[in-house]
């Protein structure tokens, strides 16, 4: 359903970036009558005030936070119907069934964008708040093939799938039990969503997002390692080690991170918390350093125009760019803190596995062939990572910077991608006993490894 686009929103944020980002989303999202709130209890009182037709707010807040701040809307009269989304960082599984059970009409995890706020604006006003379920897809088999539709975004980590491609596109290779699409994703949000639907066939995606779905029976399986290692710290120029302890430093600052439920969030954790700090997003607990979930390719630029940011963990090239373009220095590399680290992982839709194994097979063997391809020529990767990753031109990528990637200490590394269920169990160990989010799940059930053992047999 179309919204009028002069509805009036109370936002409600406690970060001053995020407001503005709030503001820019909404307005490509066509909405600009906006009342900008600081917390749940202003935004209480804006939302009595302005009487708004929209409430999207955020939940983790101090003062009141998010969640209180929908609760007492419900208690009233006045505003127990008021349209509200929750967009937030709170994005595993677990904190979207909370909001849906408190009234929230929807909720959109950040990063997010104008079509995605979008879509949550539609559906709060259509008070459709049932949840799509996942259905077996019906998929096209011509010649015996079978399509194959496998998600990624903008990062090296996903370079195996593009160099996959690339060989069959330049017939090295010729996939008897598959046809390979790639669908080019905006963000993390759009796959996990097409992985809980059914949309996506398979995805290159974070580990600890496939563990949560899988957490809430999302029928999808991990089959392989997306890569090992390749994520980077990047600190800000603003750094003095003359004057400034990295204690001192990051103390009553921000660190950004692509997702809620990812290795970097997990790391970057670790790193703050042996400095002394207490590491955490606002809300009930004591914290100071402030996590804030951003668009990985906007990392740089906020850092660079915000000195409260101290710094940001983020999948290459991002990172390299951004050191490259001044506007940080390395603080560490991923893999200095734990060498050949899983971080994004190849998930496929158990439907899928059911119904096509041969086809399944073909393609886990096949990306671990294309492994040891990429591994072998880094100059030919670093060519084909640049069409891959930035087919438009829009991240200003170039084989240069891709070669200095692979040539770092302790690089991304894409072979011995088999599944080791100790190193996934370290993640969700060290998410679900310190940092007090995500479940733990029974990780055998979670691994398909048949079809990995038979591809390094």
């Amino acid at each position: 359903m179309a919204v009028d686009p002069n509805i009036k929103i109370v936002v409600a944020d406690d970060s001053g970036t995020m407001r503005i980002m709030f503001k820019q989303i909404l307005n490509k999202a066509g909405f600009e009558n906006l009342v900008m709130a600081v917390n749940g209890r202003d935004g209480l009182e804006k939302v009595k005030a302005e009487k708004p037709d929209l409430v999207v707010s955020d939940w983790n807040m101090p003062q009141m936070d998010g969640l209180e701040f929908l609760k007492a809307l419900r208690k009233t009269d006045e505003f127990k119907d008021l349209p509200f989304i929750m967009a937030t960082a709170q994005s595993d599984k677990g904190q979207q069934i909370t909001i849906m059970e408190a009234g929230g009409n929807a909720h959109v995890p950040k990063p997010f964008d104008e079509i995605q706020i979008g879509k949550a604006i539609e559906k709060a006003f259509s008070g459709d708040t049932a949840k799509e379920a996942s259905k077996p897809k019906q998929r096209q088999v011509i010649g015996g093939r079978v399509e194959l539709n496998v998600a990624h975004i903008q990062i090296t980590d996903h370079l195996a799938l593009g160099a996959l491609k690339h060989r069959i596109d330049q017939g090295d290779v010729d996939p008897e039990h598959f046809d390979l699409t790639t669908s080019l994703k905006a963000g993390w949000n759009p796959i996990q969503e097409g992985l809980e639907n059914g949309e996506i066939d398979c995805a290159f995606v974070l580990g600890p997002i496939a563990m949560d779905l899988f957490a809430y029976d999302s029928p999808i399986k991990l089959v392989l390692f997306a890569h090992k290692n390749g994520s980077t710290f990047v600190r800000s120029r603003h750094y003095d080690h003359r004057f400034d302890s990295l204690q001192s430093f990051y103390k009553y600052k921000v660190v950004d991170i692509p997702h809620k439920m990812s290795v970097h969030h997990m790391l970057a954790h670790q790193f703050l918390k042996e400095l002394g700090l207490k590491p955490g997003v606002p809300g009930k607990k004591a914290i100071n350093v402030r996590f804030e979930v951003v668009p990985p390719i906007k990392m740089p630029g906020i850092m660079k125009e915000n000195e409260d940011v101290a710094g940001f963990m983020v999948a290459e090239p991002v990172a390299t760019k951004a050191i490259v373009g001044e506007i940080g220095n390395l603080e560490f590399y991923s893999a200095s803190r734990w060498e050949n680290h899983p971080c994004c992982i190849v998930a496929m839709q158990e439907d899928f596995i059911q119904k096509h194994p041969e086809a399944a097979q073909e393609f886990v063997s096949l990306l671990v062939d294309t492994g040891e391809y990429i591994e072998n020529d880094k100059i030919r990767a670093a060519r084909i990572a640049v069409d891959f990753i930035d087919p438009q031109g829009k991240i200003g990528l170039n084989p240069d910077v891709l070669k200095n990637v692979f040539s770092q200490p302790l690089a991304i590394r894409w072979d011995g991608l088999y599944p080791e269920a100790e190193a996934l169990d370290n993640i969700q160990r060290y998410m679900h006993d310190v940092m007090q989010i995500g479940k733990i799940i029974d990780l055998e059930k979670f691994i398909e490894s048949s079809f990995a053992d038979k591809a390094y047999r």
